[in-house]
């Protein structure tokens, strides 16, 4: 088969993840909206059925989503990490991933209704707003330092994304029990002490390989542009990002900030990363001009 050949087949195999996470978003929303509107008299048996039928269409959407990520790879020729289109993807990816590995020793059935909207926004955005056609790199990504620096940023981007959702949820059941007693709904969820530890060892897991994305970011920048740091708005940002996710696991570990302090200083660091992601890639200037867009 010829590279354009790989194209259709990744295009086509995007657009099959895409449809079979909306099938998984609808079966997760109808657990939820049953769950919801039958309360404590609920037919425990309709929303489980749901929730698996709903995490087999996560699993068909996967699948896709790493042969179409695999196929653009093949159709480019090199790691599929060369604009915004491939790294969101790429990042749909690792977070569709983490979710399942991570939730082979945690029960995270229960984050399924928003993981699946989060990656319909992800690849919606990307098939729609960011698709750029596979082309040859720019030389100065003509790298090894591609996979290691750009696999790493995205790595830690699903881990972050991941982390932030668990967080959010967090804070929604504090604010509901501060209310006053769970609701049948709320009580399918782990408590508090399990979401604030399942957030806090997924920043801890990741941590030091963001921090060896930017060090590998500053010694490729040394090899293409002769210089290892020049404060552009994407270096900036992403060191922005490390000083926020350091004060987190700072303030946790010699502060003893646990609870919904952390959840939010979490959520303030991961927004960061969202930040440099959309705004610098789209609108920034600067050398990481590598967006296609």
């Amino acid at each position: 088969m010829t590279d354009r050949d790989w194209a259709y087949i990744s295009n086509d195999l995007i657009y099959v993840a895409l449809f079979a996470y909306a099938f998984a978003f609808l079966f997760y929303a109808f657990e939820t909206a049953f769950s919801v509107r039958a309360g404590a008299a609920m037919d425990r048996s309709q929303t489980v059925k749901s929730n698996r039928v709903g995490t087999v269409f996560f699993l068909i959407g996967s699948t896709a989503l790493v042969l179409g990520v695999i196929a653009r790879g093949v159709s480019a020729g090199r790691a599929p990490l060369g604009n915004m289109y491939e790294f969101s993807i790429s990042g749909a990816l690792t977070f569709a991933l983490a979710y399942l590995l991570i939730g082979r020793k945690y029960d995270l059935r229960w984050l399924g209704l928003p993981i699946a909207l989060l990656l319909l926004i992800i690849l919606g955005t990307a098939v729609t707003l960011l698709y750029r056609p596979s082309a040859p790199l720019v030389p100065a990504l003509q790298s090894i330092w591609l996979v290691i620096h750009v696999a790493t940023a995205v790595t830690s981007g699903g881990i972050f994304l991941l982390s932030n959702a668990v967080a959010s949820t967090y804070l929604w059941l504090d604010r509901v029990e501060r209310k006053g007693e769970r609701s049948e709904f709320a009580k399918r969820f782990p408590s508090l002490e399990v979401l604030d530890q399942l957030s806090y060892r997924m920043v801890a897991f990741v941590f030091p390989l963001w921090t060896f994305a930017i060090i590998a970011g500053a010694i490729w920048a040394e090899a293409a542009w002769g210089r290892y740091w020049g404060w552009d708005p994407k270096e900036t940002w992403s060191f922005i990002t490390w000083i926020l996710y350091a004060a987190y696991l700072h303030a946790r570990v010699t502060a003893g900030w646990k609870g919904r302090k952390a959840a939010w200083l979490s959520l303030i660091a991961g927004s960061s990363y969202l930040f440099n992601y959309v705004y610098i890639n789209v609108w920034g200037s600067g050398r990481h001009t590598y967006s296609g867009l």
